[in-house]
């Protein structure tokens, strides 16, 4: 769908509106006192459109008012023009569902558009009734479809590149890489395979040709260093350091902090509502809770020397169930529609988020999802992951706690200490400050996100792009 706009038209200009004595008198002879009536009226709304520039000049926040806080949806920031691109690099790749994980069929997951099945049955001993249907058990890794869903239908696409600000490639090349990661027959060539394909056919189209992928941009569902193989490793593709994607800007879940084609984005949550309305509701549902637990932790240790799971699940276990709660993650118990990690994040005033496998974790979403404070030990966890989304540069501390893990590991800190230590009222500020940032932090279940200008996750990742390029051009 091709999104245009009328030019604004130009003010007329025009020299004060004079009315004679004369004149008023033989108007005053010859016109009924309806018309008369009539005449008065439109002299005086001829004068005040006169004074209209001249008001808001004067008064130009109450214009701002009146329009009201800029939005995407008036694609004045850009458009986006979607490729074609052949099958094999997104629609066979959910085709073939069964065979995307060595382990385990990946069907259900990618259902309903990425978002995977309803959690409703398992979420309804701990959530009331009216928020199950936008819980969903999303899979961390389901970022592609859900972009490529919603670029789909954007009312800023365009179907004509002269026009686009920015080129999306629906390449689900996590779908395309992981596949391989974990199979033990797999080859570096199997890894890059579908990933040199694909550049091969995007550096034959005109809009690449002409920009070299400058503005070209792409989602992707796996972390930064699944696309990063050195030259002597076996693990993960070449992607990102082929010929081809120099230029090419990457919305990822994981971003390589020394590289700025990395923009970091969400990890998608369960959580998809459809409306502002569905947002506000949620968002005074969590507000209002009770939190028996001062903090809690979800995960499980990694059983080597120097764990730091290990370390704060300890430091947790010698709190006492009073002050802190622990959810064990080992095998399967944190999967996608898990009640137990949903009902201690909605009882816990803190979350601790250590690293994940890599330097992040869904889990820190999945606890400011529901109003939990995270408790971060590591920048690189956050701070310099997603910098188009969490307040940083002085503001870390309006919505998280930073405890260095070094200081941790050596005993000069105690996590129960910290957490004590920072009151009653200041927690309930940095809970709403946390619940304040949600719509920002989720991926809307409508095609056009939540409406009434509330950006989720999506938008703020368009217009971030839009304005990458447009700066750039």
């Amino acid at each position: 769908m091709e999104v245009s706009e009328k030019p604004e038209d130009s003010p007329h200009s025009s020299s004060p509106v004079h009315v004679t004595k004369v004149a008023a008198a033989s108007l005053h002879l010859h016109l009924s006192p309806v018309h008369r009536a009539g005449l008065v009226l439109s002299i005086l709304s001829i004068q005040f459109l006169l004074l209209l520039p001249t008001f808001y000049s004067r008064f130009p926040r109450f214009l701002s008012l009146l329009r009201g806080p800029p939005s995407i949806s008036t694609c004045d920031t850009g458009l986006v023009y979607v490729y074609d691109i052949p099958p094999v690099f997104n629609r066979d790749l959910l085709a073939a569902c069964d065979a995307l994980d060595p382990w385990t069929s990946r069907c259900a997951g990618l259902s309903n558009a990425g978002f995977g099945l309803p959690a409703a049955a398992n979420l309804k001993d701990v959530l009331p009734s009216l928020f199950l249907p936008h819980w969903f058990a999303t899979d961390q890794f389901n970022i592609e479809p859900i972009f490529h869903r919603r670029l789909l239908t954007h009312r800023c696409r365009t179907t004509d590149p002269s026009a686009a600000t920015a080129f999306y490639i629906p390449f689900y090349a996590g779908l395309a890489v992981g596949r391989y990661i974990l199979s033990v027959n797999a080859t570096n060539s199997d890894r890059d395979r579908d990933c040199s394909l694909l550049l091969s056919w995007i550096r034959r189209q005109a809009p690449y040709r002409r920009s070299n992928g400058s503005d070209h941009f792409i989602a992707i569902g796996r972390i930064t260093w699944d696309f990063r193989r050195p030259p002597d490793g076996d693990w993960g593709s070449n992607f990102f350091n082929m010929p081809g994607m120099e230029n090419v800007t990457r919305l990822i879940i994981e971003r390589s902090s020394g590289d700025d084609k990395d923009v970091g984005i969400p990890y998608p949550t369960g959580f998809h509502p459809r409306s502002v309305d569905d947002v506000r509701a949620w968002q005074q549902f969590i507000l209002n809770r009770s939190r028996s637990t001062l903090f809690g932790f979800a995960g499980s240790s990694r059983r080597f020397r120097d764990d730091f799971r290990g370390l704060l699940l300890k430091e947790c276990a010698a709190a006492g169930n009073t002050l802190c709660r622990a959810v064990d993650c080992d095998g399967s118990r944190c999967a996608n529609r898990n009640a137990a990690t949903m009902s201690l994040f909605l009882d816990s005033t803190f979350c601790l988020q250590p690293n994940g496998d890599s330097f992040t974790r869904r889990s820190m979403f999945d606890c400011m999802v529901a109003g939990a404070i995270p408790v971060l030990f590591f920048r690189e966890s956050a701070y310099l992951q997603y910098q188009w989304y969490l307040p940083v540069q002085g503001k870390e501390s309006e919505w998280s706690v930073f405890i260095d893990q070094k200081e941790v590991r050596e005993g000069n800190v105690r996590v129960r200490a910290v957490l004590d230590g920072i009151g009653e009222e200041r927690a309930r500020q940095m809970r709403e400050r946390v619940v304040d940032m949600i719509p920002r932090l989720i991926y809307a279940a409508g095609e056009q996100g939540l409406g009434e200008g509330m950006e989720d996750a999506f938008d703020i990742a368009l217009k971030g792009v839009f304005t990458l390029f447009g700066s750039s051009r």
